[in-house]
């Protein structure tokens, strides 16, 4: 009698081969879509869990207010919420001051980019820049939004330059600080191989200093229209005459916590999709990085 033992593994070893060319008869597709299945089937379990707590609160929200042990002169109910919103886009009110507000945010991120980032290329190449610099944006950082707000007033008015510059201002200094720091936390190897590579000045900072300080940047343009939206709500607290602040306001006149509810809502649904955003472009411009690893 032979060795069992061996048999055993003889029969072992023929399966597995039996096996292999199986799977290398089937189409790289298939095989493709059998090795994502896992992936996604784990993405979707994500995001119903994550689905599952706010919906959750919502449902609470509705009970307490259907039996009447959260008031409506408190917190108007989902439902009151909903047909509330329903009205306000159809009467064409919730349009006009969403575009209000989004022209205020875009022009204020657009002037503060341009400041956080150039002077934080500025700080971060220059030493002595970063003396005159860095010291006024480290105190600047430190003022709270309304603490501006009536010097903004004296300085421009009433109208749209206060807001405007109230939301650069958030912008700016997030921007600056992630910026300058992924300036300076270039790795030094990256410079002495460009002086290896024979680079100028201006081929060193295109090439290695900005792509090298692009992940901080893109941490601090999330951070920055987080900020926007933040200033941009305190902005449209006073004096203004249009836009989803003045909604909010007038609503309170009237204790309409509906429209109040409806306001906050639309400010959160557009502080997401601009964080999207800025995911989206993290994932396109930094692709290099996913496959380096």
């Amino acid at each position: 009698m032979g060795d069992p033992v061996g048999r055993c593994a003889d029969h072992r070893r023929s399966a597995v081969t039996t096996v292999g060319r199986v799977m290398s008869l089937l189409p790289e597709e298939f095989m493709s879509s059998i090795a994502s299945r896992p992936n996604a089937v784990r993405l979707r379990a994500g995001w119903w869990a994550r689905a599952l707590s706010p919906a959750a609160l919502v449902l609470a929200w509705q009970v307490a207010s259907a039996t009447g042990a959260l008031p409506p002169r408190l917190l108007t109910s989902p439902a009151t919420v909903v047909r509330t919103a329903w009205d306000l886009i159809a009467a064409g009110t919730l349009q006009h001051a969403i575009t209000v507000s989004l022209g205020r945010a875009a022009t204020g991120f657009a002037i503060g980019a341009v400041l956080g980032i150039g002077l934080a290329v500025l700080a971060g190449l220059s030493r002595f820049a970063e003396y005159l610099v860095d010291p006024p944006v480290q105190m600047l950082r430190t003022v709270p939004f309304y603490g501006l707000i009536p010097l903004l007033i004296l300085w421009f008015g009433i109208g749209e330059p206060p807001k405007i510059v109230l939301v650069a201002f958030g912008v700016a200094i997030p921007l600056y600080l992630n910026t300058f720091a992924g300036i300076r936390g270039v790795d030094p190897k990256l410079a002495e191989l460009a002086e290896v590579q024979r680079l100028g000045r201006l081929q060193l900072i295109g090439h290695i200093v900005l792509p090298g300080a692009l992940p901080q940047t893109l941490v601090g343009l999330r951070q920055s229209l987080g900020v926007a939206w933040l200033a941009l709500i305190v902005a449209e607290q006073v004096n203004a005459d249009a836009g989803l602040g003045y909604l909010i306001n007038d609503a309170r006149d009237f204790l309409r916590t509906d429209v109040i509810v409806v306001g906050l809502l639309v400010y959160g649904a557009l502080g997401l999709l601009t964080d999207a955003l800025v995911r989206l472009i993290e994932r396109k411009a930094l692709v290099w990085r996913r496959n380096f690893r």
